[in-house]
């Protein structure tokens, strides 16, 4: 069944022109790349616009794919790269975003949990936001996306002990922000 595939033998299907498997692969990392864009440009149109642009180039570049990493860390890098492009290109032309919220899922079932789940996910984003960017991007991909600080480095331009370190001290930032009284 080609939903159990790995990526390796999903990557293999796909160069020899498997559509279906192709498929499979970008809506399997689908959502990842896009909360990897979001993290880096903070701009849900532009990171859907940069995960789009990242899957193009995915597409484009499989051939040349070698499998010295994992797939979805060379995918990543791909997302990482176009965010950053992207940045760079929004920067240059002075725009900015006034709505920088980040959606919070409800899953609790009373609308009083709901609510103070709502109000804690959005303190939590509105404090991870405070981080710098690598302390940030460390800490989002670690608890969101579940990656090994050698792949989170690898992301963020860094080595895996700094990765490690950004990821530690941002989460003790954190930390001690959400336990002070609500500003």
């Amino acid at each position: 069944m080609i939903r159990d595939e790995s990526d390796e033998r999903l990557v293999a299907s796909a160069r020899e022109g498997d559509e279906r498997a192709l498929d499979l692969l970008i809506r399997r990392h689908h959502a990842t790349a896009f909360r990897l864009a979001l993290g880096i440009v903070r701009d849900e149109d532009l990171a859907a616009d940069v995960a789009q642009d990242a899957f193009v180039k995915m597409v484009r570049a499989l051939d040349r794919f070698r499998g010295d990493a994992r797939f979805r860390t060379w995918l990543l890098t791909i997302v990482s790269n176009e965010a950053k492009g992207a940045l760079r290109k929004k920067n240059r032309r002075r725009e900015s975003s006034f709505d920088e919220s980040v959606p919070v899922a409800d899953s609790a079932p009373a609308l009083d949990d709901q609510v103070v789940a709502r109000t804690e996910g959005e303190r939590l984003r509105r404090e991870l936001r405070r981080l710098p960017q690598k302390q940030r991007l460390a800490v989002e991909l670690r608890l969101d996306e579940g990656l090994g600080f050698r792949e989170i480095g690898e992301l963020i331009g860094s080595s895996e002990g700094a990765a490690r370190v950004n990821y530690h001290h941002g989460v003790k930032k954190l930390r001690m922000w959400m336990s002070e009284v609500e500003r």
